[in-house]
């Protein structure tokens, strides 16, 4: 599901999630991709909350490749300095062509967006947000969302 749907499903985790993503002021995230090997490939992106969904700017990578070809996902907040929360969603990302909608994300993303800058959208088919009470904290609470749950 896009992003909006998962915040009118899961409000208070959309809303803790969002907060994570973009407690730096830029989003800062890591994104998981499959290889074509099947193994894992994973690197640091800025994710970007409008439009009505989470999207990203992809230069021309091995990631942007891997999601190309399979779109499954796990993206991973960067941890706050003070705590060790955790929010992290997995799901399905999606290339978007040249329109209306990448010119407005490039518009409001803090990077300069280059032509071969692939724009892609993550949909949300899993959530998980855990909250410490301070650093080394153990065990945080869990909170766990599941698009097919909430059907």
């Amino acid at each position: 599901m896009r992003w909006s749907e998962f915040e009118r499903a899961a409000p208070d985790l959309a809303d803790a999630g969002k907060g994570l993503f973009t407690q730096f002021g830029v989003g800062l995230a890591y994104l998981a991709t499959i290889r074509a090997d099947g193994g894992p490939r994973l690197h640091p992106m800025c994710p970007l909350i409008g439009e009505d969904g989470l999207f990203a700017f992809l230069i021309p990578s091995p990631k942007a490749q891997d999601l190309l070809r399979d779109g499954r996902f796990t993206m991973h907040a960067f941890p706050p300095e003070e705590v060790d929360d955790e929010f992290c969603i997995a799901g399905t990302a999606r290339p978007i062509g040249p329109g209306m909608l990448r010119d407005a994300l490039a518009e409001v993303h803090t990077a300069r967006v280059e032509d071969d800058h692939r724009l892609f959208e993550f949909d949300v088919a899993a959530a998980m947000l855990a909250r410490y009470r301070f650093r080394g904290d153990w065990p945080p609470t869990y909170t766990v969302w599941r698009e097919r749950d909430s059907a």
